[in-house]
């Protein structure tokens, strides 16, 4: 099996969940399909979905949920 990176299109602030209050979009060891969310970017009070341009599962989360990214950080990556 190969790896492949998500990258931040933009800098801000990536948050795993869609509210606090809410469970994570992914996880470890959660399938992903093309096009699913896996997180987002906060910008200037403005959100931008995150969203997987690759199947695979998730092996590892590079970044925490509310922490600061640059545009082209890696913020997972996955088993395709």
């Amino acid at each position: 099996m190969a790896n492949h990176d998500i990258r931040s299109p933009l800098p801000g602030t990536f948050y795993r969940k869609p509210a606090p209050d809410q469970p994570t979009f992914k996880s470890e060891g959660d399938a992903v399909a093309k096009g699913d969310v896996i997180g987002l970017i906060e910008v200037m009070k403005s959100f931008h979905e995150i969203t997987s341009d690759a199947d695979g599962t998730v092996s590892a989360f590079a970044v925490d949920n509310e922490e600061p990214v640059m545009a082209g950080q890696v913020l997972v990556t996955l088993e395709t």
